[in-house]
């Protein structure tokens, strides 16, 4: 598992968090598929076991990974119900920026979502070119 750390202000357990949180609400990894070991994934980013530790009880704690005695850490099996809802919650604070953005050049709701359709029928069109 490729995990990017950043020397930006946020802790890195969080970012270990956050990235493994989006792999399992946009399906890249799915229920039942196993996390790398603790000391290993600590090893692979030369980070202390205990912030890895720290970050899998915070996704155990949301429900999206659960331990299971003498194997490993596991993506939930629950999983599949909740990402609907957590993909919502992820896009939520994009949408905040897109609209606090458009407001600020004077576009209005309308005008942004023809915008988004032109735009996502563009990235359709590229996509299927490729």
């Amino acid at each position: 598992m490729q995990i990017h750390i950043s020397s930006d202000s946020t802790p890195i357990y969080q970012q270990i968090v956050d990235q493994i949180r989006f792999r399992i609400v946009s399906g890249v990894l799915n229920a039942g598929d196993e996390l790398p070991t603790i000391r290993g994934l600590a090893e692979t980013l030369c980070v202390n076991p205990n912030t890895v530790a720290r970050a899998y009880r915070e996704l155990e704690h949301e429900g999206l990974v659960e331990k299971r005695r003498t194997t490993g850490t596991f993506v939930s099996e629950a999983v599949s119900q909740q990402t609907m809802a957590q993909r919502r919650r992820l896009i939520a604070p994009h949408l905040d920026k897109l609209l606090i953005l458009s407001r600020q050049l004077g576009l209005d709701l309308d005008e942004l979502i023809v915008q988004l359709r032109k735009q996502d029928a563009k990235l359709s069109r590229s996509e299927n070119q490729s």
